[in-house]
């Protein structure tokens, strides 16, 4: 067996094992998906025909949970995630050029990491809309962002 083999067949063992907890539910599919992400980091492709297996759906009812819902990462995040609102209020006040202007300083696109290890992601409402446009740096509100504000939130999410 390859060690890409053995990589898989581990993350596939992994699933099992997160869906067994759930009861093998198709319902808790959301949960489990969360599960995996926690424990991983992100959802691998690898495991989707195992989480399929376990609760009798199909790859392509999996695939398209998490392919349709932005808070499944399938890929690993840097060490420093800043989510960027998108909602309307954000809109109103700036949103959508301030995160043209992150996205640009960093040579990235939205979704993406960057080479020191950002990324950013969209998201589409904070909670925060009276202080829009509102971002969140490895899980701390910022209100009122700009670029300012966001790369001192950025550094002292590295420290």
């Amino acid at each position: 067996m390859t060690e890409a083999e053995s990589a898989r067949t581990g993350a596939g063992a992994d699933a099992q094992a997160v869906c067994a907890r759930h009861g093998n539910n198709p319902a808790a599919l959301l949960e489990i998906l969360h599960d995996i992400q926690d424990e991983a980091g992100f959802v691998a492709e690898a495991v989707l025909p195992a989480i399929a297996g376990a609760l009798n759906l199909s790859r392509a009812e999996v695939y398209g949970v998490v392919s349709f819902y932005h808070d499944y990462r399938r890929a690993p995040a840097g060490p420093v995630v800043v989510k960027l609102c998108r909602a309307e209020a954000c809109q109103s006040m700036g949103a959508l050029a301030l995160i043209e202007a992150v996205c640009a300083a960093r040579g990235i696109v939205l979704g993406g990491t960057s080479e020191d290890g950002v990324t950013i992601e969209p998201v589409y409402c904070l909670g925060n809309c009276a202080l829009a446009p509102a971002a969140m740096v490895n899980g701390k509100l910022v209100g009122r962002a700009d670029t300012e504000r966001l790369d001192i939130a950025m550094r002292e999410a590295r420290s």
